[in-house]
């Protein structure tokens, strides 16, 4: 098979609804597809062959699936479970390599995903961290900025004096809510609505999950893992997007 045939398939099964790529791949692909994939592999030798492309998967999003910062962006984070709490202690698949971290939802074991979109709801970039990393650590990173400028908002989670001059320097103004024990500094009332407007990449987050499936606990190694990521990430691109707002920064 070509490298564009194992790339295609890996991204059409992220928005098949299938839930196991086994099945999608044993009783769609060669049974439904063999007019556009007549040369078909074994299951085992396919999935060995998606992870020899991760990396022109992963060029492929990088170059033609991201989109343009416009000065208006929002960066979150999602947790990216890879083993049901109950069973972590016995998941050998990312023994050494995932971890143990807390969300908004309770404690998780696997890794969090990281991405920055633009008021189209576009992703602009995105980064892979432990579940224990702290969700700022990312911001520290010059080559995560590197296409960002204007105002990027974020939730307390992002709260850091030291960061926020950091990153002004580089011409980004990192924006966000206040904590209860905090002063309330002056905000004009476009980043207040704009603010209010973060929750549209929790939206974005939903969608990567339950549409494009980047999380489940069945992956056989961590190859396999980024490969779902990656695929994940350049479905994401081809769904509908709405503008988050006519606000010009």
């Amino acid at each position: 098979m070509s490298q564009s045939e194992i790339i295609t398939l890996a991204i059409i099964f992220q928005l098949s609804g299938f839930r196991t790529f086994k099945h999608f791949y044993v009783f769609y692909v060669k049974t439904h597809m063999k007019n556009d994939f007549p040369a078909t592999v074994s299951y085992n030798r396919f999935t060995e062959l998606m992870q020899e492309n991760l990396m022109a998967m992963t060029l492929f999003l990088k170059t033609c699936c991201l989109g343009d910062c416009s000065g208006i962006s929002f960066i979150d984070s999602t947790p990216v479970r890879v083993r049901k709490n109950k069973r972590i202690h016995n998941h050998k698949v990312f023994k050494g390599i995932a971890t143990t971290g807390r969300s908004t939802m309770g404690w998780f074991h696997g890794f969090k995903l990281h991405i920055i979109i633009n008021d189209k709801g576009e992703i602009l970039n995105f980064t892979i961290t432990q579940a224990n990393v702290d969700d700022r650590e990312p911001l520290k990173k010059e080559r995560f900025l590197d296409k960002i400028y204007g105002k990027l908002f974020a939730d307390k989670g992002y709260i850091g004096k030291d960061l926020m001059q950091m990153l002004f320097v580089d011409g980004v103004h990192l924006i966000t809510s206040v904590r209860n024990n905090m002063k309330n500094s002056l905000m004009t009332m476009s980043d207040k609505i704009l603010l209010r407007k973060r929750s549209v990449i929790e939206t974005v987050n939903d969608e990567l999950k339950n549409i494009c499936q980047i999380e489940h606990s069945r992956h056989r190694s961590f190859g396999n893992f980024l490969v779902n990521i990656i695929a994940g990430l350049i479905a994401y691109s081809f769904l509908p997007k709405n503008q988050v707002s006519n606000f010009k920064p």
